[in-house]
């Protein structure tokens, strides 16, 4: 398989911690989203939205969104199960995927921004009080439902990361970048230095990828 990503993209970052998850170490075919790598004609042809991730499978069929390759992964390779066998239970762990997947990421990923700046004339104060905005509602609403939980473990449900710590870690990520103050999460922080810990999830961070700043 080939993995084509941005060190720094939160939907390259939640794949490939997913992917590591379930034990696999695709081809890292980095694209670069600084100098707009990802609109020109040969990755265009990859993925025709221009957008990473983008996953190439053994069988050159290629899969892109995360979201739709994250349920592919399950699907394909269920050990270890990102989502919980109880059916009100894998809802409660997508609606905490979704807070970030649906809600926070996609009015702070890089092309919003890039309008805000090109054609709103914003300037880095006022992209970081946007992103703030977004991602203080959502990690606000992540850490009531976190509370709510009494029988959860270390992550976001039970006792092993689901596909809910796949998002949030993402999104702790990009809260940093953005100068927001986690200190009003402590049970996000908490789930956050769990996740951290793990191997997988160090593997899949920002710097440890080959096409990061060293």
């Amino acid at each position: 398989m080939k993995l084509y990503s941005f060190f720094r993209s939160g939907t390259s970052h939640r794949l490939r911690i997913a992917l590591r998850l379930k034990g696999l170490t695709p081809d890292y075919l980095p694209v670069d989203l600084r100098v707009d790598e990802q609109a020109e004609a040969p990755f265009k042809q990859i993925n025709p939205q221009g957008l990473v991730p983008a996953l190439t499978l053994d069988s050159g069929e290629t899969l892109i969104q995360s979201p739709a390759i994250i349920e592919w992964l399950e699907e394909r390779y269920p050990t270890p199960a990102l989502l919980p066998a109880d059916p009100e239970a894998r809802a409660h762990v997508r609606a905490l995927a979704a807070i970030v997947g649906c809600d926070v990421h996609p009015i702070n990923n890089r092309r919003i921004l890039q309008t805000l700046r090109q054609q709103f004339s914003a300037d880095e104060a006022a992209i970081n009080a946007w992103c703030a905005t977004w991602i203080t509602a959502g990690l606000d609403a992540i850490e009531a439902l976190l509370a709510q939980d009494d029988t959860r473990g270390h992550f976001c449900f039970g006792h092993a990361p689901s596909l809910a710590d796949v998002y949030l870690i993402p999104q702790v990520e990009s809260a940093r970048r953005f100068g927001v103050d986690l200190a009003r999460w402590p049970l996000i922080s908490a789930v956050d230095a769990a996740c951290s810990a793990l191997p997988a999830f160090a593997q899949a961070a920002p710097l440890a990828q080959p096409d990061a700043p060293h």
